[in-house]
């Protein structure tokens, strides 16, 4: 149906338009009956639909539809499967239509800074191009169906402690580099139909009235076209956050702070052409879904099937010693409480209603060799010393256990922080008792996010099942018995311990929380660090092998404007059909700026029959070898060589190549008195200005050094002298009698006021 959207905006009135920039109530927007603008509603999720007619709230306390619950972030970004989140995306684009959902909240794509966030379930990674991928490819799905999506939650909200009013300080590199690009990615190849800004300040601002975050980074550079509304209670001043581009606020605020914009159109101090920009963003979005509504009906069953296939797609065999796949035939003890009682999701706003969820105990009913013992409580931390010794008898008594640990809910959750890495203890003194009288121990972890594991040496095998959504239970028995191959890789790093992970010392503070690790988050400070980690980012075991080969680039020199394919030859070498995640990293060699030594730059997921071959490629342009360098405000990639890295994980490479960029980008260079001359020459536009310089400050040392070693004094080196004279700033040259400052200002004159 084809509107006039400007002309209605011309009938209504201040109030009106106004009211149009807040909800309802706590899920509707407002409508406008007399110029037929309907009221539509928007509802969590991101790995469900969490849909509440009554009572609502914002953190799951209250009832909600009966739904699916589908894998959540944590486990399904370790798919690396683009097609198979689009396929999750458009399940939920479904639902959303028989529900009359006209946008999701969600994808959730913040950067996993700490193992300790409490919301670490909801978002996908600790690599901002695997979470920008992921999120395109659900949005896209969602998207299909006219139903909007709301990439979640711009920007830098990595902590829930303090999350409403603290300050996320980072450099603007940092915020570029890291937690930018996933937002970036999806804004430009899907375009989200909204954006919601996060509670936090970033710098100082608070993002919900930040006009650099919302208007001229997100529209403005990024080309986002849909609406930006707030977390729920996320504003702060609402006419500030108008004009700095969020246009709903969410959720109603009873009118008070509709009439501060009617107050600040009438005096001046709002423009009613911003409040007209606002309204007509919100109604593009509005009538995108209600002209396109669909006649869907909600098939649980079948997304109930699809939730299960998302599971066995991305859990991650972490440790295998010949101990799985278990047989039919072996007696084996299934131990601990999420045997029985799975923990798949986590609490808070996402939190959903599950008409069905699967355990294992029921998916293995059939099996007499199976007994089950609960060993400890899935819901606290409790050592029963009955339950201990039923768990250790049945453990003995069996071929093999496996055993069933995880984080029970209230470890973790949306609204606070975890306090530690560790599992609670009575299922760590339960692991090491059964490992002293049944050396054949498997266990499968229930958790949003990594944990300690002081047993890791002794267990022969390790499945990471996450929180696996509501057809964990058969996902898992699926995996353990071979008849699915595992296939996931992990996400994100998993440390020995707390400590070692970058923001140890600067994560969870109250006021001002210090980004002090920069750049160097997850893999990239690991690696940086050359620091032993538990399981590197990009692990995952199968129950087959695959070999690389074949590596080709399809050419060895690129500029900026050119786009270079690599291509590898992956074959599976072992017995049973897998799926294997080729992974494609990028090490910068020209040693321009302090980087991280690899960053993951493509990635593609390959199912091969044994014996198969199949060849994966990769497109790579001048972005996919960027920095962003604040002085140009843009991204550059030094000119020299780059060295391309094939690997199975971040930490299993097997194959190299290099390509050479010669970039037509120029930094700006401003000399001054304190230029050190090492900078100077180290570039071929002032090298030959100050070649004559160079030459009398070399001169200056050489005779000190000459006069030195002729006394027999071997203090004064040449290589000193060489790096004392790099590091001499310029004025220096006037110092030591050289030349004069008048002479070293002509020498600045000459090259030019300071700016090329």
């Amino acid at each position: 149906m084809k509107r006039n959207i400007k002309d209605l905006i011309r009938q209504m009135t201040l109030e009106e338009k106004a009211g149009m920039c807040s909800g309802l109530d706590f899920w509707h927007l407002k409508g406008i009956e007399r110029l037929g603008i309907p009221s539509v509603m928007v509802s969590d999720g991101p790995h469900g639909l969490r849909k509440q007619d009554d009572q609502a709230d914002h953190l799951g306390i209250n009832e909600s539809i009966k739904a699916v619950c589908f894998p959540p972030a944590v486990l399904s970004a370790c798919s690396f499967d683009r097609d198979l989140m689009k396929e999750f995306g458009d399940a939920i684009g479904k639902e959303a239509q028989a529900t009359d959902l006209s946008v999701v909240l969600g994808p959730a794509v913040n950067i996993k800074r700490s193992p300790l966030c409490g919301r670490n379930f909801e978002y996908y990674s600790e690599d901002p191009y695997l979470a920008g991928e992921t999120a395109t490819a659900f949005i896209e799905g969602v998207q299909s169906h006219h139903v909007g999506t709301s990439i979640k939650h711009f920007a830098a909200n990595n902590q829930e402690f303090n999350r409403m009013s603290c300050s996320s300080n980072a450099d603007e590199r940092t915020l570029r580099e890291i937690y930018f690009p996933a937002f970036e990615t999806a804004v430009k190849k899907s375009q989200p139909y909204t954006v919601m800004c996060s509670y936090n300040q970033i710098n100082g601002t608070y993002a919900s009235e930040d006009p650099w975050l919302l208007t001229k980074v997100l529209r403005d550079e990024w080309g986002f076209k849909g609406y930006v509304m707030s977390d729920w209670g996320a504003v702060n001043n609402r006419t500030a956050g108008l004009k700095a581009g969020l246009e709903l606020e969410m959720p109603s605020s009873g009118g008070i702070n509709d009439r501060e914009i009617v107050d600040a159109v009438k005096d001046g101090s709002l423009e009613e052409s911003v409040l007209d920009q606002a309204v007509e963003r919100l109604l593009n979005i509005i009538f995108e879904y209600t002209d396109h509504r669909e006649e869907q009906e909600l098939n649980l069953e079948a997304d109930h099937e699809l939730a299960g296939k998302i599971a066995r797609e991305s859990m991650v065999l972490l440790k295998n010693d010949s101990v799985l796949p278990l047989k039919e035939t072996e007696k084996v003890a299934f131990i601990g409480e999420f045997a029985k009682k799975p923990r798949f999701q986590g609490g808070g706003s996402s939190h959903i209603n599950s008409f069905r969820v699967s355990n294992i105990l029921d998916e293995v009913s059939g099996n007499a060799n199976i007994t089950y013992a609960k060993g400890f409580p899935a819901d606290s931390d409790i050592y029963d010393e009955a339950l201990a010794k039923e768990a250790l008898q049945a453990a003995k008594a069996a071929d093999k256990a496996v055993i069933f640990a995880g984080l029970p809910d209230s470890f973790e959750s949306e609204g606070y922080d975890r306090t530690h890495m560790r599992l609670p203890e009575c299922q760590n003194r339960l692991i090491r008792e059964i490992l002293a009288v049944q050396p054949e121990v498997i266990v499968v972890l229930h958790n949003g996010s990594p944990v300690e594991m002081p047993w890791l040496a002794d267990v022969k095998g390790l499945l990471e099942a996450y929180l696996g959504g509501q057809a964990a239970g058969s996902a898992i028995a699926d995996l353990l018995f071979g008849k699915a191959c595992p296939c996931g890789k992990l996400a994100e790093t998993i440390p020995y311990k707390l400590s070692d992970n970058p923001s140890y010392l600067f994560f969870g503070d109250g006021d001002k929380v210090e980004y002090r690790e920069g750049i160097f988050v997850g893999y990239r400070y690991y690696d940086a660090k050359e620091m032993p980690v538990a399981f590197p980012f990009g692990h995952g075991l199968s129950y087959t092998d695959f070999s690389y080969s074949g590596l080709k680039i399809s050419k060895s020199e690129m500029t900026d404007h050119d786009t270079v394919t690599v291509s590898v030859d992956v074959t599976n070498t072992g017995s049973c059909e897998g799926k294997e995640i080729v992974q494609l990293y990028i090490s910068d060699l020209t040693g321009a700026v302090r980087r991280p030594l690899k960053e993951l730059k493509g990635y593609s997921k390959v199912s091969l029959k044994p014996g198969e071959t199949k060849t994966v490629s990769f497109p790579l342009d001048y972005r996919s070898l960027a920095w962003y360098n604040t002085q140009i405000s843009d991204w550059y990639a030094a000119s020299g060589d780059y060295e391309i890295l094939i690997g199975a994980s971040s930490r299993d490479i097997r194959l190299s190549g290099k390509i050479h960029m010669t970039t037509q980008k120029i930094l700006p260079l401003k000399v001054h008195m304190n230029s050190t001359l090492g900078e100077l020459l180290a570039d071929k536009r002032t090298a030959p200005c100050i070649e004559g310089l160079k030459n009398r400050m070399g001169e200056f040392f050489g005779a000190s050094a000459d006069k030195a070693k002729e006394d027999g004094d071997t203090a004064i080196s040449d290589a000193m002298n060489n790096a004392m004279v790099a590091s001499m700033p310029l004025r220096n040259l006037a110092s030591f009698g050289l030349c004069t400052k008048d002479e070293l200002q002509a020498l600045i004159d000459e090259l030019g006021t300071g700016h090329f």
